[in-house]
This record gives structure tokens, C-alpha cells and sequence, in this order.
């Protein structure tokens, strides 16, 4: 799954990015952080339900069709269950490996709570409560989940409203639903830093806090 991330962005895309990070940081105190993660979290339960729910109809066919012309009464069961037992192990790996099979099996609402601990645990790992006017912002993308989180520091929260960032979200994942994720990214981040700038204009003493991108 980690190729995802590497798989998000070419080379050159990266560098545009850090660029536009760059020059948004030069007209305010403000840092600001793409991070780019291939998931928030690895779904366990998706495999094990998937596996299952995969298993089951096939075992049950593959019983009848071997049973049915075999065995008969109790025996048909314990011909059910080792077929299952070998099935669902086959089918837990496919469902591990393919994620578009995997995400089928994880709810909506898990997804929000995993991709928003992620986010918050990422702000904290990265030290962007560090800066020296609490001016950090996290942009955070998950990509399995096509999810994207904002978590500005405290200083920005104070000054600006949390809603302001809903917009900048919302176009980061239109623009990944499109194929443009490059783009809409350096967009965001200059919409982010044009919001930043009204608030924390650029200081004289001003230096680089933060990295300008992060993909793990």
C-alpha cells in the first residue's frame, strides 16, 4: 500500500509543490505542510470480512457441487468447512492485497474517524505545534481513502474560523476525483496561504520551520 503515495505524485510534481509551499511562505509566518500518506490505517477487519463474506458463497456452491455427488447427510458439512477454511484464507490475502476490493468492506464512518486520528496524530509527529507563533497547518491527504484533512495550530485558530478551510478541502478532493491532484494541491496552498497571509503577514526575522512537503 505504501506505493500509493509514491504513486500519487511524479517527480516533477513534488518539486512544483515544494515551490509553491515556498513561495506562499514568503508572504506570511505561517508554515504550511502538504503530507502526502498511502492510508491512515491498514483495516484488519476489512480483510477478515471480506475473506469471509467472499468464502461463503463458494464454499456453499463448491459443497453442492462436490457433495452433492460424493457424500451424503452430516459429512457434506465438514466438507463445507474445509473448503471454507481454504478458501477464506486465499480470499483474505486477495482482499488484503486489492485495495479497491478492501475499501468495499470498510465503512464511511470508520473512514472519517481513522483518517482524522491520522491526521491529528501526524500534526503532533511532525511537530507543526512547534512553530514559534503556533502558526503551523497540516494538509493532510490520505490517498486509499481519498480523504483530505486541514488541522491548523492554535495562533491560526485563533484568528481564522475552521469553516474556511471546508472549501480548500473540498477542491483538493475534486481535483484528486479528476486526476489533478498536483494542481489542486498547489492551488490549496495558495488559497491557504493567502488566508494566512491577512492574518500573519511575513516577519523580517522569518525562517523555513517546517518541510515544504511530506510523502511517507
Amino acid at each position: 500500500m505504501k506505493d500509493l503515495a509514491q504513486q500519487f505524485l511524479n517527480n516533477e510534481e513534488r518539486e512544483r509543490i515544494r515551490a509553491t509551499v515556498n513561495a506562499a511562505e514568503k508572504k506570511t509566518s505561517g508554515e504550511i505542510v502538504p503530507m502526502i500518506v498511502p492510508a491512515s490505517y491498514h483495516y484488519p477487519m476489512a480483510d477478515v470480512l471480506g475473506g469471509a463474506a467472499l468464502a461463503l458463497p463458494i464454499s456453499i456452491l463448491l459443497t453442492y457441487s462436490v457433495g452433492g455427488m460424493l457424500w451424503v447427510g452430516p459429512t457434506n458439512m465438514w466438507v463445507f468447512m474445509g473448503i471454507f477454511g481454504v478458501a477464506f484464507v486465499v480470499l483474505h490475502r486477495v482482499v488484503q492485497r486489492v485495495w479497491p476490493l478492501k475499501k468495499v468492506f470498510i465503512s464511511d464512518r470508520e473512514i472519517e474517524e481513522e483518517v482524522k486520528e491520522a491526521a491529528v496524530a501526524s500534526f503532533f509527529k511532525e511537530d507543526l505545534y512547534r512553530t514559534r507563533d503556533a502558526t503551523g497547518i497540516l494538509i493532510f491527504i490520505s490517498v486509499f481513502e481519498h480523504r483530505v484533512w486541514v488541522l491548523a495550530d492554535r495562533g491560526i485558530n485563533a484568528k481564522v474560523d475552521k469553516g474556511r478551510w471546508d472549501g480548500i478541502v473540498a477542491h483538493i478532493v475534486a481535483g484528486i476525483k479528476n486526476g489533478r491532484q498536483a494542481d489542486a494541491i498547489c492551488e490549496a496552498v495558495g488559497q491557504v496561504g493567502g488566508i494566512l497571509a491577512e492574518h500573519f503577514p511575513v516577519r523580517e526575522d522569518d525562517v523555513n520551520e517546517l518541510d515544504n512537503l511530506i510523502i511517507s
